[in-house]
């Protein structure tokens, strides 16, 4: 398209100007400003195209910063990045705790909406707007760059536009190139694999509205036993919480707004859509198996070719039923005595000693029974247990007895004895007390 050619000459040409005048690197943000209001094309259709350029112009005017301060070899960002979005009210905040158990993470969460606590940032938050792009995303940036978040962190709140989304794709780029160049070196350990999430937590516009006022009506109500009593601390009270259209609009702005630029990184990186209409269990549970462990997307991919051809814990159990009822089903044909003699021996000896341990759910049997000292014998003892419902481990401890002593030599002839230590482990029970 012509305007959009002309438009992109006039950007390079613009930005070589900067260059010549200005030095190396620098990149200015009046960029911005200029070819928004002097050279943008009037195509409607070309929206996305600039919404790509802004985030490549605003994008890059951040990082040559970050060039600067900290630095290359300090950028260092978090390992793994969950970006969180969710509709007002869909419980993001209540369920950030509960998401980075999911992940083993210890940090807190990075809330950008408290992040920008400038007057001017909090006046639009307050109305129920957005905050603008290149703030937002400097201090997202640099916040992902602090030691506490080097394994991982979980993002409330961004990306809220396309400008946002296109700048978190340019940030994953430059992270997979610092991991190429940085691999050989001393400090790979410090530019890992980076594992993006987007966890979008859904409530219907009903839902929203309802969660919106309820919250408000609660912190009204702490507020002012706080203002009573003089004891504890006045929570943030949003506008938007106390007015069911401005609670509305709070929702329209997600669903206009966020909630494409949230769609449109689907093809991107790996997308989680949970349901959080329901109660606090039912969307945790939800939550669990979206974030399920995958070694394939989280491993190096060198570490994972390394251990990818040991057999997975669920490929090994997938037939376990089917093959332990064969089994024994072929020792009461096949071997039918010996497989009497084992299980009279679980009756006499061993059941005993497990009943009087119901409550631990352990019991600890040691014996040297010269049947299973035969290996089939010892198979059959534990298929048994494991069909019955517990779970049992043999282990085979040698010990040497001193029998004789040579007077002459003083050389000391021992006999091997065999002692099998049975552990049964089952699900005891409970005990209340008081």
């Amino acid at each position: 398209m012509p305007s959009i050619k002309k438009w992109d000459e006039n950007a390079v040409a613009f930005g070589a100007l900067l260059r010549f005048t200005r030095g190396p690197g620098f990149m200015a943000e009046e960029t911005t400003e200029i070819e928004i209001d002097e050279e943008r094309p009037k195509n409607p259709d070309s929206g996305a195209d600039l919404e790509i350029k802004d985030a490549q112009i605003i994008f890059g005017a951040i990082w040559n910063e970050l060039l600067e301060d900290p630095g290359r070899e300090h950028l260092r960002f978090a390992k793994e990045i969950i970006l969180l979005g969710g509709a007002p009210g869909s419980g993001k905040g209540t369920n950030t705790r509960f998401i980075l158990k999911a992940r083993g993470l210890t940090c807190d969460s990075i809330v950008v909406s408290e992040l920008l606590d400038s007057p001017a940032a909090r006046k639009i938050k307050e109305s129920g707007g957005l905050v603008g792009d290149k703030e937002v995303i400097t201090l997202v940036f640099r916040k992902l760059l602090e030691p506490e978040y080097r394994d991982g962190a979980v993002l409330d709140g961004f990306p809220r536009t396309k400008v946002q989304v296109e700048c978190m794709k340019l940030l994953v780029q430059k992270m997979r190139e610092l991991r190429l160049e940085f691999y050989d070196t001393p400090l790979h350990g410090h530019f890992r694999q980076p594992i993006i999430h987007i966890m979008v937590l859904f409530v219907e516009e009903s839902v929203s509205i309802d969660r919106q006022l309820k919250r408000g009506r609660e912190i009204q109500a702490h507020n002012q036993e706080v203002e009573n009593s003089g004891i504890g601390e006045i929570l943030e009270l949003r506008p938007t919480d106390l007015d069911v259209n401005a609670a509305r609009r709070r929702y329209e702005v997600f669903k206009d707004q966020t909630w494409d630029a949230l769609q449109s990184l689907k093809e991107t990186f790996f997308y989680h859509f949970v349901n959080a209409n329901g109660p606090i269990a039912e969307v945790e549970q939800n939550i669990t198996r979206e974030l399920e462990y995958q070694s394939s997307l989280e491993l190096d991919p060198r570490t994972f070719d390394r251990l990818r051809h040991l057999p997975l814990a669920r490929d090994i159990v997938v037939h376990a039923r089917q093959d332990l009822v064969r089994r024994l089903d072929d020792y009461e044909f096949d071997q039918a005595e010996l497989f009497q003699r084992v299980v009279e021996f679980i009756n006499r000896k061993v059941m005993p000693i497990v009943i009087r341990h119901a409550i631990s759910g352990v019991a600890m049997v040691n014996t040297e029974d010269r049947l299973l000292h035969n290996a089939v014998a010892l198979a059959m003892l534990i298929d048994v247990f494991s069909e019955r419902g517990y779970h049992a481990a043999v282990d085979l401890h040698r010990i040497e007895i001193p029998e004789t002593v040579d007077l002459k030599t003083g050389a000391i002839r021992c006999r091997e004895k065999k002692v099998f230590r049975i552990t049964i482990r089952f699900k005891g029970s409970e005990i209340r007390r008081g």
